[in-house]
């Protein structure tokens, strides 16, 4: 795998991307590292575009995770910051940091991964690339860091019938001037579903949303400070008592969910992904939303729901989650897709596969791009030799499945959940065993440098 030079190619320049490209300039791997990225900017998911592409934000999207634990961690966000950035503050920041540690200058922009393959032997990557003119490429790399993302592949549902009205997937949503004095039905009950309800109810003739089980809903604030904020300050205690804590917290700020039509969940709330919005309950109570439960069939512009109603709607939106698939992956190779655990060591190595490095491919309560940062420190530290992975990684990622930092619910929602506190202890712990600390704040001097770079 080592090379006297080696070469690293990087797979994607989102918030995970260009993580992984800092971390291979900085451990002096960067001579020959190529970062392709199929879009002309960096930033990934969080670059708003009018038209369909990569990109799944909205003009309103605003980030669920606060600045204060959404910046990589030596890293901060300009002064003035909101406590929940906006779609374009995270496209800027990200592009500030892509700029400051060099990696802006090693990502092929407008190329995209056609296929990667082990190379002869097992050894490296073979990766044919297509630019933006449709010359294709086949290079040699030594190592892979896949960084692409698992929220862009949308995931439709299937229904018995047909629906005579629009139907499209949360992804297509950019606006709500669409569905003025329109009927919309949101189903899921996930972030993007809360979003999108509340942004088509400003507008809409009327607007539902469909749960087709209960879910934990959470406000960005609680007791005036940032969610995440007062989550983070009981790291010290016992994840059960933790859990116990919070759930009622929650309870207390905005009482039972069935008070407003909403079903009571049968599993803890952080044994799932918890759906942070003030909104909805705002929303509901005040008649813009209405819930409802899963949808049974469609006929024609009627929907029939699980407790025997029906209504008829003009447009459905599909808030109903992504395929975690990689398309330059033969599925023989690496298929996680509808898979409800995924095989992978710290969420990042591969048992076959030695050279590839997943980076990013976790879902905390929190922000994924911070630890995707230390996961690359880890991959980096491997590929320069001051870090070896346990011998018994099979052994481990099957620990791993079966004693998961909650009791997750079984789905492939949560094939990829993590406590963010204590994914970030254990990827700390396999860090200090090659010498390397957590990263820590520049001085006020170097913050304002980055911040006006």
């Amino acid at each position: 795998m080592r090379a006297a030079t080696p070469r690293i190619a990087v797979i994607g320049a989102g918030p995970s991307g260009i993580a992984a490209g800092r971390n291979v300039i900085e451990s002096g791997l960067g001579d020959d590292l190529v970062v392709f990225e199929k879009s002309d900017q960096a930033g990934g998911n969080w670059v708003f575009r009018e038209e369909a592409s990569h990109s799944s934000v909205y003009s309103t999207t605003h980030i669920i995770s606060s600045k204060f634990h959404s910046a990589y961690e030596d890293f901060p966000f300009p002064d003035g910051t909101p406590d929940y950035p906006s779609h374009d503050h995270l496209r800027q920041y990200f592009q500030a940091y892509s700029k400051h540690f060099g990696v802006h200058e090693k990502t092929r922009y407008h190329t995209e991964v056609l296929k990667a393959t082990p190379g002869a032997d097992g050894q490296g990557w073979d990766i044919t690339s297509r630019s933006a003119q449709g010359a294709e490429v086949s290079e040699h790399f030594d190592a892979l860091m896949v960084c692409n993302g698992h929220h862009w592949n949308p995931k439709l549902p299937q229904y018995p019938g047909h629906f005579d009205g629009e139907l499209i997937h949360s992804h297509q949503f950019k606006r709500n001037d669409p569905f003025k004095d329109k009927r919309v039905l949101v189903i899921g009950g996930g972030n993007s579903a809360a979003d999108v309800a509340v942004e088509c109810s400003r507008v809409a003739q009327r607007t539902c949303i469909s749960i087709r089980r209960g879910h934990w809903f959470m406000p960005k604030f609680m007791f005036g400070e940032p969610g995440d904020v007062l989550y983070q300050k009981t790291a010290w205690l016992p994840p059960r008592l933790r859990q116990w804590l919070l759930q009622t917290t929650n309870l207390l700020i905005q009482g039972k969910h069935t008070r407003l039509g909403l079903q009571t969940p049968d599993y803890g709330i952080l044994e799932g992904h918890p759906t942070l919005n003030s909104e909805l309950y705002y929303f509901i109570g005040h008649g813009e939303v209405t819930p409802k439960v899963g949808v049974t069939r469609l006929d024609g512009h009627t929907v029939h729901f699980a407790d025997g109603s029906s209504e008829d709607f003009d447009v459905i939106v599909c808030a109903t989650g992504y395929r975690t698939t990689f398309p330059f992956f033969e599925n023989a190779l690496i298929d996680f897709d509808e898979k409800t655990e995924v095989p992978l060591w710290r969420k990042m190595f591969h048992p076959d596969h030695p050279s590839l490095y997943f980076i990013g491919l976790f879902q905390p309560l929190g922000c994924i791009w911070p630890l995707g940062d230390y996961q690359a420190m880890l991959a980096c530290a491997e590929i320069t030799g001051r870090y070896q992975r346990p011998a018994n990684i099979r052994a481990l990622i099957q620990d791993e499945i079966d004693h998961p930092h909650f009791d997750f619910y079984k789905s492939p929602r949560h094939a990829t959940e993590v406590d963010y506190m204590t994914f970030r202890k254990e990827l700390l712990n396999e860090l200090r065993k090659a010498g390397l600390a957590p990263r820590r704040l520049p001085d006020r001097s170097l913050m304002n440098e980055m911040q006006t770079a």
